[in-house]
């Protein structure tokens, strides 16, 4: 039995297809949403259209950005020549929020994973073997102390080897299983301060 009428039962059903957003959240956004001020309510959704329709990859680096090319890749005062390899833009985020690594990065947009089917050519590998043709001294693996993680590292690494460029991974201190987004700044910096050559 439905206990809203059609258009509530809808922006609930929306909002619960949201990842971390189950039901009784769902309800709860959709009643915030209907008590908003109509002008808030046209802000968000002009909001999320307009990152939706403007948001893309940034051409060096593969993170999302609004424009060509990403504020780290576009700054000259990054250290263009040290690229860290993470698996997602929330990732990079994390990195960023410690101020210590003046660095650039490479997304990759997932993990090697033959469970679920997604194999080197389905994640950014190639756009970072063609950027190792540049000017780079050392790649920094900081994917997740995953299965998932350390099958890429592991990969990246063969690949990159061979070019003679320096390739390390951070440090433990990111604890097995743990999603880099979650960990805290300090564990971050001292697995970066940490890492090892592979």
């Amino acid at each position: 039995m439905d206990y809203y009428s059609k258009q509530i039962s809808r922006l609930i059903e929306e909002l619960s297809g949201l990842p971390g957003i189950g039901n009784k959240s769902a309800q709860r956004l959709a009643f915030h949403i209907l008590n908003m001020p109509v002008d808030r309510v046209n802000r968000l959704s002009d909001t999320i259209r307009e990152a939706r329709e403007n948001i893309r990859y940034c051409k060096t680096c593969f993170t999302l950005t609004d424009s060509e090319e990403c504020p780290i890749c576009s700054n000259p005062a990054r250290n263009h020549k040290q690229i860290m390899v993470v698996e997602n833009t929330r990732d990079l985020a994390a990195y960023e929020k410690t101020g210590q690594y003046d660095g650039v990065y490479h997304v990759l947009h997932g993990a090697i994973s033959p469970m679920l089917g997604i194999g080197p050519g389905d994640i950014k590998l190639k756009e970072l073997i063609k950027r190792l043709e540049g000017d780079v001294d050392e790649v920094i693996i900081a994917t997740n102390s995953s299965l998932e993680g350390e099958t890429t590292a592991m990969y990246i690494s063969k690949l990159v080897k061979p070019t003679g460029i320096r390739v390390s991974r951070i440090a433990s201190g990111v604890p097995v299983g743990g999603d880099l987004e979650y960990i805290d700044e300090v564990t971050l910096l001292r697995a970066l301060e940490g890492r090892v050559e592979l």
